[in-house]
């Protein structure tokens, strides 16, 4: 996200200097959203690795679903109560 918004402060700094801009705000806006989502995907598929996290949690659900259902809803319960 911020690579997104570092690209379009400086297609607008350029804009505002008179510079003749290589690529459209559009096309430069495109990439950065690309180059994110690689990023997260990335991230999402080193959070898979066995002994990592994510993984522990996903067979802990598969293992047991119904108390893990029961601790989020207890967490959830807690946490978001009305005050």
């Amino acid at each position: 996200m911020g690579e997104l918004l570092d690209a379009l402060n400086a297609a607008d700094a350029g804009i505002a200097r008179g510079e003749p801009a290589e690529k459209s705000a559009a096309e430069r806006a495109a990439d950065a959203i690309q180059s994110v989502s690689q990023r997260a995907d990335s991230a999402i598929e080193a959070g898979r690795k066995p002994g990592m996290p994510p993984d522990m949690l996903s067979r802990l659900v598969r293992q047991a679903p119904l108390q893990s259902l029961a601790i989020a809803f207890l967490v959830g319960a807690i946490l978001f109560r009305r005050r």
